[in-house]
């Protein structure tokens, strides 16, 4: 694999990980068109390590306050203001998190065989663009995201280990459809990927740790981890402004329209 062949892989990664477009349904679709496929894992995780650090440093102050919040439980210190927001914050995320473990646990094997089926990918890929087109039907009733809320959430995360299925989207759409605002069904999804996100990569990481990396395969992995951390940066900026219009299904028609071309075309 070369270096234009991994920025391409970044740029892809870091767009579509946060706009509900399904980074796993375009990586599969990419790879495709530039029949290229990584050797090992470990570009995957190098990819996912720097849209991963996209959301450490937009959403720093939450997961600052997650911190903070929980050592003042453990070591019963005086609470600050916001302890219960955020004490309740981790619940969710606790919650919306065991689906996606369980379902990537019990079916593991499905779930990577997945990623050989492009005829699978562009299907659902259009699934997802009529998922999206629905959500221009909910109405925004409240700021808060409920232990419910989140276990549906986390339940929509779980569908998302298909490729063409967008865990944003499906994610923030599955909010959306609860009555959550846009920014705060964005906040708690992007939040919500870290342990994701962080779990899968540790676990890719011990399959493969026979195998070595060159100098030169580790710098250019680096370049695609950095590709992706910017991209991934600029796309979640992108989705909260797209998000505050009311205008996600907007995505539904690019999905519906990828998934209708590949199926055409590729």
């Amino acid at each position: 694999m070369d270096w234009v062949a991994v920025i391409i892989l970044g740029l892809v990664q870091g767009l579509t990980e946060f706009l509900p477009i399904s980074s796993s349904g375009h990586l599969v679709l990419t790879e495709r068109i530039l029949k290229v496929h990584s050797e090992n894992i470990y570009l995957e995780v190098f990819l996912h390590f720097g849209t991963f650090m996209a959301v450490v440093i937009i959403f720093r102050k939450d997961i600052r306050g997650i911190i903070l919040a929980l050592w003042e439980g453990i070591t019963r210190a005086k609470k600050s203001k916001d302890s219960t927001y955020y004490l309740k914050l981790f619940l969710g995320l606790l919650i919306g998190t065991v689906p996606a473990v369980v379902l990537g646990l019990f079916f593991k094997g499905y779930v990577e065989s997945a990623f050989d089926s492009f005829l699978l990918t562009s299907w659902m890929l259009i699934i997802t663009g009529l998922f999206l087109f629905i959500t221009r039907f909910s109405r925004v009733k409240k700021e808060t995201v409920g232990l419910l809320d989140s276990l549906i959430i986390g339940l929509a995360q779980g569908l998302a280990l298909l490729p063409g299925i967008s865990r944003t989207g499906w994610t923030i759409g599955s909010g959306l459809l609860r009555g959550i605002t846009g920014t705060k069904a964005a906040e708690f999804s992007f939040l919500l990927s870290l342990p994701a996100v962080f779990g899968a990569s540790v676990l890719k990481l011990k399959e493969s740790l026979d195998k070595s990396l060159s100098f030169d395969t580790m710098a250019l992995y680096f370049c695609g981890a950095l590709i992706a951390f910017i991209a991934g940066y600029i796309s979640i900026k992108f989705l909260l402004q797209i998000l505050k219009r009311g205008k996600l299904q907007y995505f539904g028609y690019y999905c519906i329209i990828v998934g209708t071309l590949s199926l055409i075309f590729l």
